[in-house]
């Protein structure tokens, strides 16, 4: 058994329904390394405790996610929501530094706690779940060490992180789910359906252009982060045969799943993953996809590709794909993305870390000064 902290990040509660992949994974993360008879502290915001794990506690960075206070879309860059959430992490990284923790597995976002683990010797594995940005791309080419270590999602986001070439302590883990989660049921109704933040980089109007195009049925399912964007782009669409299902999650969604026939999956940037596709493909729904990112390195032959600009083309890939036989991307999914998969690979870098933070050819550092909270931390640890 190890004492592990998993650290998320704090725009939206780790509970269901999920906001996004992100939310998910370190939620089912949490859940799988209790299972496994691991001592899990999650550290998310405070609000995430009304659906902890069972067995899990909970430290909380902030006192509830800021996306209520300080809306991403809003706020984003501004200096007091930086402040804001920056505050929540010093108070997190002195939590982590006195923790006693055997390993931390750092989800966020945020730049302090890969500095940390390098300047405090903290065996310590950061996943990363989006493209670099610019303060999050410092901190981790400033931090790798072999106790300080990486994930990527897909072997294309090992080249965007590092297009130089990777270094040791750099790895592959998949994303992974539940099979049970998810049932496999094979054939549906012939319709398609999309599932997602519905927001312009998912790409959500081109699913609905692309079912129009090809006459085939279309249900959308998320939350609508950007109502502007809904109203302009996707309301329009909407009608008999294109409409929005709301926001499901869960044994909820893999029903809708199982219902239709295809998936679209329509990312507008470098797509790190795409949790959304593995959990269709394990319900049995082959993919009609825009093939930006990672997205055909991870549907592989379950799926059908086409260019975000041309509409026409996913229509026709939507028609292809209806041809795909369940199985195949059923099958898929259990060979790659399980969560067994996942937590074995996390396993092997949790003894990485562990092991090089005993390494003593490598020296300390005292770079970059990092304002840990000098104030006793908030000790409201919550338990499941």
């Amino acid at each position: 058994m190890m004492r592990i902290a998993v650290v998320s990040h704090v725009r939206h509660p780790i509970a269901p329904p999920f906001m996004g992949g992100m939310e998910a994974h370190s939620w089912h993360l949490t859940a799988a390394l209790v299972a496994a008879g691991h001592d899990v502290t999650l550290f998310a915001s405070g609000d995430s405790a009304a659906a902890l794990p069972a067995g899990a506690k909970l430290f909380p960075i902030l006192p509830e996610h800021y996306d209520r206070c300080f809306p991403w879309h809003d706020f984003h860059g501004t200096d007091v929501l930086n402040a804001h959430v920056d505050a929540g992490f010093a108070r997190a990284a002195r939590a982590l530094v006195d923790g006693n923790f055997d390993v931390i597995h750092n989800n966020a976002l945020h730049r302090y706690p890969p500095r940390l683990a390098r300047v405090h010797r903290l065996p310590m594995v950061t996943s990363l779940h989006i493209p670099p940005f610019d303060a999050l791309r410092r901190a981790v080419h400033e931090s790798a060490a072999p106790w300080a270590r990486f994930t990527v999602t897909s072997h294309r986001q090992l080249q965007i992180w590092w297009p130089d070439g990777s270094p040791p302590e750099a790895a592959v883990v998949h994303n992974g789910i539940d099979p049970s989660d998810w049932p496999y049921v094979p054939g549906g109704d012939g319709s398609a359906v999309w599932a997602g933040r519905i927001t312009p980089n998912k790409g959500t109007h081109l699913a609905a252009r692309a079912a129009a195009l090809a006459g085939v049925a279309l249900t959308i399912y998320g939350t609508i982060e950007d109502q502007g964007y809904f109203d302009r782009d996707i309301a329009p669409l909407l009608g008999e045969a294109i409409r929005y299902g709301g926001h499901l999650q869960g044994h909820d969604l893999a029903a809708a799943y199982g219902r239709a026939s295809v998936l679209l999956f329509t990312p507008c940037w470098e797509e790190p993953f795409g949790l959304a596709a593995i959990e269709a493909m394990a319900t049995g729904l082959p993919v009609a996809a825009i093939g930006n990112g990672a997205a055909q390195e991870i549907i592989g032959h379950a799926g059908i590709y086409a260019a975000q600009d041309r509409p026409q083309d996913l229509a026709t890939a939507l028609l292809r794909a209806l041809t795909i036989d369940p199985a195949i991307p059923h099958a898929r999914v259990l060979a790659h993305y399980t969560l067994r998969h996942m937590i074995d690979g996390y396993e092997d870098q949790y003894a990485a870390a562990i092991a090089g933070a005993g390494r003593h050819d490598v020296p300390d550092v005292t770079f970059p000064p990092i304002e840990l909270d000098v104030a006793p931390p908030p000790r409201q640890v919550v338990h499941a």
